[in-house]
């Protein structure tokens, strides 16, 4: 490929290769800084030499050592690898420790979430991240960025999803650096008075005054949520049904100040402020002032992860306009591609925002050129529609492969929500950005508030319009990691293939696909194989499932509460039917009995290989373990915990087997195949 002839893309692309060998191999801190040292040496005694840049030896080492870089930067972000981590300390009791609110997270139904960046155990300086739950019960006080605590307590570890395939809550806390939380009441901690400022916390305020003023210039609600969303990154206040609306007509990424609004942003400053290109160094002046704004919008949108990733992406891109050679935009993305990596943070290459983000950047400088070279329309008002057709078209095409991976739906009429929306978001950012700035200074008249609401509903109504037709809307997409990287072989292939067929770029498109169908009917085969029956965990419920093939049974006493987890399976495992039936008392799997007892109390009468205790029941497990002699018990998530402590003590004394599926998740027994 004619890319990767660019410096800066190989450079890139080793980054990232060096980045993932650093995540997926523990390599520890030595050896990468002992091959990055021996790779900058060798480069210096090559330029020392005055040896060709272009030799093989040197082409070789510069990527060797970016190689290197990568593994070293993905090493050194480790936050256990870091000596003052507290998690080399002796944290597990009780601690007094000094933390600083950095970010408020979105509550729950339980509990006000915030993330705390720890200062100090006892009296010992420490490093690292925790997330703190206070309940809604209890909470007299929210929680500001910047605002310092003391907490007497201990620890609580982030538990892993407890049923197969639902989503991990704690590998996705382990990419962010936070490995344990903290659960917050009245009388565990104490909140100082005074607390230092960082820019986040002045950046959270600003943001926070802003909102204060938007909502005493009575928008309607579900208005208010969305320009605080678009205008200042809070999603805080939209209501889930508005949020479903976005998502189903394929219009969410409007939702989060991300690449699109910075891009529309972007484009907006370089007309508005073409004038200053007739002043003496005028197209200088023009890149500072627009990269100096992209960044005050980042301040204005609370300087998020995403923002700021999104900013630091379009400063490279204002430069590559200000250079006006459209050949190095690749480069030029490569490049805001491998500075945010290596400045920023090397975990950004494992969160779905940075990969949707550059993929549909990427997609859109190397698709969007050729779809308007197929065809060229000379109605000037049909053009216009065709080239925003052709971004979108671009955008999805190569953000597809990863929503059906991560989301497993994909929305068939978002050309028609982007069609009637995105045209006109240059409209809702600089109305609001004007609406903001007029009642910062207290002078937003009442016309203003009323027509922009006025606009927000008509977006919202359009959206909602688009949602509703849920034919459209194509939900629970078998889509695992093989399919994600043959999806991507495909799109290249049939490209390339497109824009200069030849046969060997034909063979290439036509093995991609062949290796997809092949792909699908190995794992449909596996599938079919599969015979497995296992206990999953739901509070007050319980829930009993057998696959078999491509059928799921699911056993249960409240099948309406199942959904979620028999959704999340069926998706993951390719099954095509699924079939209620209320749980029975017994069931025999495999040559071997599973007797269940629930809140009646209903003993087996004789002996029986599993027992599942289940709706709390009021027995004697004792005088039970004695009568029918199980080989396993198992206890599900409808039990009380006090029950359940009482009957672990107890087979602990009789060594035999307990399983809690509140503590171990899902339990399996024994099957003939279950990949």
């Amino acid at each position: 490929m004619r890319l990767l002839r660019f410096i800066p893309i190989k450079l890139t692309l080793f980054l990232v290769s060096g980045i993932l060998l650093g995540h997926y191999v523990n390599f520890g801190m030595l050896l990468p800084i002992l091959l990055t040292l021996v790779g900058i040496a060798f480069l210096g005694f090559l330029l020392f030499k005055q040896t060709h840049r272009k030799s093989i030896e040197f082409g070789i080492t510069a990527l060797f050592t970016t190689l290197c870089i990568g593994v070293l930067a993905i090493s050194l972000w480790q936050p256990k690898n870091k000596t003052n981590h507290y998690t080399h300390q002796t944290f597990q009791k009780r601690h007094t420790w000094h933390l600083k609110i950095r970010e408020v997270l979105k509550s729950n139904a339980f509990s006000d979430r915030y993330v705390g960046i720890l200062h100090g155990m006892d009296d010992q300086k420490v490093s690292g991240k925790v997330i703190l739950n206070f309940s809604v019960d209890t909470v007299v006080h929210k929680f500001m960025v910047d605002d310092e605590l003391f907490f007497y307590g201990q620890f609580d570890s982030v538990h892993p999803p407890f049923n197969p395939h639902q989503f991990d809550y704690k590998a996705y806390l382990k990419g962010l650096g936070i490995y344990h939380q903290i659960r917050l009441n009245t009388a565990n901690h104490l909140i100082l008075e005074n607390s230092s400022k960082t820019i986040y916390g002045v950046a959270a305020a600003f943001r926070n005054t802003i909102s204060t003023k938007l909502r005493e210039a009575n928008f309607g609600k579900d208005e208010l949520g969305i320009i605080q969303a678009l205008l200042l990154g809070q999603r805080n206040d939209i209501s889930e049904a508005t949020y479903n609306n976005y998502k189903n007509a394929g219009a969410v990424h409007i939702l989060a100040v991300s690449g699109l609004h910075i891009g529309i942003l972007l484009l907006l400053l370089e007309f508005l402020l073409q004038p200053l290109e007739r002043l003496p160094k005028g197209k200088t002046l023009k890149l500072v002032t627009i990269v100096a704004l992209l960044w005050g919008f980042a301040f204005l949108a609370g300087l998020s992860a995403s923002v700021v990733r999104a900013v630091t992406m379009f400063s490279f891109v204002a430069y590559a306009l200000y250079l006006n050679r459209p050949s190095n935009t690749f480069n030029i993305l490569a490049l805001s591609m491998f500075t945010i990596l290596l400045v920023f943070n090397p975990m950004l290459l494992f969160q779905v925002g940075f990969q949707m983000s550059y993929t549909a950047v990427f997609a859109i400088v190397w698709l969007y050129p050729i779809l308007l070279r197929f065809w060229s329309p000379k109605n000037i008002f049909v053009k216009k529609v065709w080239q925003l057709l052709a971004v979108s078209i671009a955008a999805q095409l190569g953000v597809l492969p990863i929503s059906l991976f991560y989301f497993h739906q994909f929305p068939g009429l978002f050309f028609i929500s982007n069609l009637l929306i995105v045209p006109f978001l240059g409209l809702v950012l600089g109305m609001g950005i004007l609406v903001i700035v007029l009642a910062l200074l207290n002078s937003l008249p009442d016309f203003l508030v009323h027509g922009y609401n006025a606009l927000i509903k008509l977006m919202n109504s359009v959206i909602e319009w688009v949602a509703q037709q849920e034919e459209f809307v194509f939900k629970n997409i078998s889509f695992d990691g093989v399919q994600l990287i043959l999806s991507y072989i495909i799109i290249i292939g049939i490209v390339a293939a497109l824009t200069k067929p030849n046969f060997k770029r034909a063979v290439a498109f036509l093995l991609g696909i062949i290796g997809f169908q092949f792909w699908v009917t190995l794992t449909r085969y596996h599938t079919q194989l599969t015979n497995t029956l296992f206990v999953a965990h739901q509070t007050k419920n319980s829930i009993l499932l057998h696959q078999k093939g491509d059928s799921l049974k699911v056993m249960t006493y409240n099948g309406t509460v199942t959904k979620r987890i028999v959704t999340d399976y069926k998706v993951a495992k390719r099954i095509n039917s699924v079939a209620y039936q209320p749980l029975q008392n017994s069931y025999e799997f495999d040559d071997e009995k599973v007797f269940i007892i629930d809140s009646f109390g209903v003993y087996p009468l004789k002996k029986t290989d599993y027992l599942l205790l289940t709706q709390s029941p009021k027995i004697n497990l004792e005088r039970l373990l004695r009568s029918v002699k199980p080989k396993h018990i198992i206890a599900d998530g409808s039990n009380y915990r006090s029950y359940v402590n009482r009957w672990k003590t107890t087979c602990e004394k009789r060594k035999i087997p307990f399983h809690y599926t509140g503590e171990k998740g899902v339990y399996y027994f024994r099957r003939k195949w279950a990949p």
